[in-house]
């Protein structure tokens, strides 16, 4: 299930709203994400808990060429999985029925909108352009 199927499957929870369930999965994701990023775990109760894990620099081997190499101290995120989840995954426990999804409001019928009123339109206004060019041409002309 990629983050679009799970958006579409959220999206009956949230009254069809595909936005909305976005919205939600987003704000989930980026909160795991900030409080992981400050080194606190995300622990979800019968999921599994979030966290950064701090690797040291160690020495690794080129797969190709069999040659040692420096692997530098890295930053990691792990999930590990709450007990709840494993035994629904192994089948040593089965899930509930899924939450139903929650039921559309009845329409209600809009009131009447009013009318609203129109303010009368401005008049445009021609800008006359300067009858001073003019006369200074002519003036010019004639006293050639």
């Amino acid at each position: 299930m990629n983050k679009a199927q799970f958006i579409a499957a959220l999206a009956p929870h949230f009254n069809d709203s595909k936005k909305e369930a976005a919205h939600a999965v987003e704000i989930v994701f980026d909160t795991i994400t900030r409080t992981m990023s400050k080194g606190e775990d995300v622990m979800i109760n019968d999921f599994g808990k979030f966290k950064k894990v701090d690797r040291k620099a160690r020495m690794g081997r080129n797969p190709f060429t069999g040659e040692t190499i420096k692997i530098k101290a890295s930053k990691k995120a792990r999930f590990l999985p709450a007990k709840g989840l494993k035994d629904v995954i192994s089948g040593e426990r089965k899930l509930g029925p899924a939450p139903k999804p929650v039921a559309k409001p009845a329409a209600k019928k809009a009131a009447p909108k009013k009318a609203a009123k129109k303010k009368p339109a401005a008049k445009k206004v021609a800008k006359k352009k300067p009858a001073a060019k003019k006369t200074v041409k002519k003036a010019a002309k004639k006293r050639k």
